[in-house]
């Protein structure tokens, strides 16, 4: 087996070196845009009056648009106040989401995937009987993301992350024909390492391995040559969307996906990423919790497909879905529907089922985020829950991981706790885990963060659950982690510093930014 380079050979130096040498091209680019323009407003006083023209053209472009009215809000004031800069920032990264070319692409590669997508009217329809309440949710899941709901799954819900991982190990080592991984960050340290141990052994073993990680979410977490070792060892792997001197759209989106399928009969989602901080064996920003949940049985189909489709638009290759999709049975009771997310859907199944299950709750709602950075109308949907009677509790980290960030998550604070939403911030650290649990009867598990990146510009997936065991369990975590956290009051939450209150409401103002 190759094994990484030690760690005096300074993982992550070339990388510096890559991104400084990107972030530099980049930026010339834009001077190239820049600087001719302001030689020329130097000379001409009414090129000033065409620029507040253009961007009084571009600001009713976005107003007419289709789209988040806090984003929109957002590009508007920054246009407004930097005429030039606001402008051209908008026209190369605001415009649209992403450019046509890439849905084309991804629906180029995605095809012959909705033949394996097919909805069972037998399992919808004693999905209806069982529970007529909460299959509004299924319904609407099914025609925001195209994936149907399956029975005979077996959900496991693991947590914290250092539950999870001995789990993963042990269902790794019984593959038999193929496993598949695509993570946000992949890094090359302890965790990882026992995961490569396995690896290795399978891939001698004649079992087909394929790996996808986002370049850059794990750009600064490997060594040099991580890909060319794994090749050489007959692992199969693909970076999405590599880190390139351009300046391009779609470098704002990120595959932020957490998956694992193993044979077809066995896979993980969650919040869990491949990196020591996840399972404690480092400290990051306190303790670490996170969470994962394992699907064994028909569900796991969709992931099968998800991973497929997305390896086809990285690789620009079809993939034979039918070589790796399986119709394993696994008896049990309850209803689970894997769903994704992303740019290329404008239906926003991410944010709408988390609005769906607020929506739709007659008794309560539990909340577990590490970001809270919401918009009017999810603002509104949580504070309209709680106002009808709804227990509504949020649990966000009291460690955070990004301190420009936290403050963000902290402004809606007030508004929520005056409409009576009860907020937690977990003391022992930073909780990454992103779940909400409603009645005793659903759940959602996933990637999903509470925020703009992951509700409109990142590729997300989740896992929606109806009966099934694991619900209890989740919610039984949530308890578990409201005991460990300091519970927010209103009162004495209008007595924090004028500074903090002035720095919370400066930074929202760029939350769709972060």
């Amino acid at each position: 087996m190759q094994t990484a380079p030690k760690k005096q050979h300074k993982r992550g130096a070339h990388v510096r070196t890559r991104l400084m040498i990107t972030a530099l091209l980049v930026l010339l680019q834009i001077a190239l845009f820049l600087v001719p323009t302001y030689l020329f407003a130097d000379r001409t006083t009414w090129f000033y009056i065409l620029l507040q023209a253009i961007s009084v053209i571009i600001v009713i472009r976005i107003i007419s648009k289709k789209g988040n009215p806090s984003y929109k809000l957002t590009w508007i004031v920054f246009i407004l106040i930097f005429p030039l800069v606001g402008g051209l920032s908008y026209l190369l990264w605001g415009g649209s989401r992403v450019f046509p070319h890439v849905k084309r692409r991804m629906k180029r590669f995605s095809d012959g995937e909705d033949a394996f997508l097919t909805q069972d009217p037998m399992v919808k329809n004693r999905l209806n009987y069982d529970d007529l309440h909460h299959s509004r949710q299924s319904a609407y899941l099914n025609k925001a993301s195209g994936f149907p709901v399956y029975d005979n799954t077996e959900c496991t819900y693991l947590s914290p992350g250092e539950t999870a991982l001995p789990v993963i190990l042990r269902e790794l080592k019984k593959a038999e024909k193929f496993i598949f991984i695509e993570f946000f960050i992949l890094a090359e340290d302890d965790m990882w390492e026992q995961i490569h141990t396995v690896l290795s052994e399978k891939a001698k073993a004649g079992v087909e391995i394929r790996i996808m990680f986002d370049d850059f979410g794990s750009i600064t977490r490997q060594y040099r040559g991580f890909a060319e070792r794994l090749k050489a060892e007959g692992i199969k792997v693909s970076i999405f969307n590599r880190i390139k001197p351009s300046v391009n759209v779609f470098m704002n989106n990120r595959n932020h996906r957490k998956i694992i399928v193993i044979d077809g009969k066995v896979a993980f989602t969650g919040g869990m990423n491949i990196a020591d901080e996840y399972v404690n064996t480092t400290e990051r920003f306190g303790y670490w919790m996170d969470c994962a949940i394992m699907l064994k049985g028909r569900a796991v189909k969709s992931f099968t497909v998800m991973f497929l489709s997305m390896w086809a638009f990285c690789t620009g290759k079809k993939q034979r879905y039918s070589k790796f999709v399986t119709d394993y049975v696994c008896p049990t009771a309850g209803f689970v529907q894997p769903y994704c997310d992303g740019p290329i859907n404008d239906k926003n199944p991410g944010e709408g089922i988390y609005m769906q299950m607020l929506n739709t709750a007659q008794k309560y709602v539990y909340i577990a985020t590490p970001y809270l950075i919401v918009d009017n109308a999810m603002i509104r949907a949580l504070t309209l829950a709680a106002e009808s009677g709804i227990d509504v509790r949020i649990i966000t980290p009291f460690v955070p991981d990004k301190k420009y960030v936290h403050p963000v998550t902290q402004h809606s604070y007030d508004e929520l706790l005056a409409a009576g939403v009860r907020i937690f911030e977990y003391t022992p650290g930073f909780i990454h885990s992103k779940l909400f649990v409603s009645d005793d009867r659903v759940a959602t598990v996933g990637t999903i963060n509470m925020d703009y990146r992951s509700f409109f510009f990142h590729f997300e997936c989740g896992v929606w659950m109806c009966g099934t065991d694991a619900v209890a369990d989740i919610k039984g975590h949530f308890l578990k982690m409201q005991n460990e956290s300091t519970e927010i009051e209103l009162k004495k939450w209008r007595k924090r510093p004028l500074l903090t209150k002035i720095k919370q409401s400066v930074l929202y103002l760029f939350a769709p930014f972060m």
